[in-house]
């Protein structure tokens, strides 16, 4: 059974509503779409490696990670098809008949794609 959008959603912000976690997501966004072992995000935000695992269980859980095995190694990667599902519940009634009220909000939405220092 498929879960409702508005429980999809609710989980996604529980699950970001939590710095490490937040940081760790926009980590892996800036690593797609190739990803990074656990280990590796654990020790770019020099968080002890059982906590970044399960900070990402957390984040896996919410449909914000996606993740395989390479050998020994887990590759956590963004599922940026979840985040765009997300925004898009958030919009779906705004423009309510009207598209130029949503014009503004889609410009900002236009990605930057500007390099970001990793921690």
């Amino acid at each position: 059974m498929a879960i409702p959008a508005d429980q999809a959603t609710l989980d996604t912000f529980a699950a970001l509503s939590q710095a490490t976690r937040l940081d760790a997501f926009r980590l892996l966004v800036r690593h797609e779409p190739q990803g990074l072992a656990a280990g590796e995000v654990a020790r770019r935000m020099q968080v002890p490696n059982n906590t970044m695992s399960a900070h990402l269980a957390v984040l896996s859980r919410a449909g914000l990670v996606i993740q395989r095995r390479e050998s020994r190694s887990v590759i956590y990667r963004a599922n940026l098809a979840h985040m765009v599902a997300t925004v898009q519940f958030l919009v779906r009634d705004c423009c309510a008949g009207n598209a130029e009220v949503c014009d503004p909000l889609l410009a900002a939405l236009e990605p930057t794609c500007c390099p970001i220092e990793d921690k």
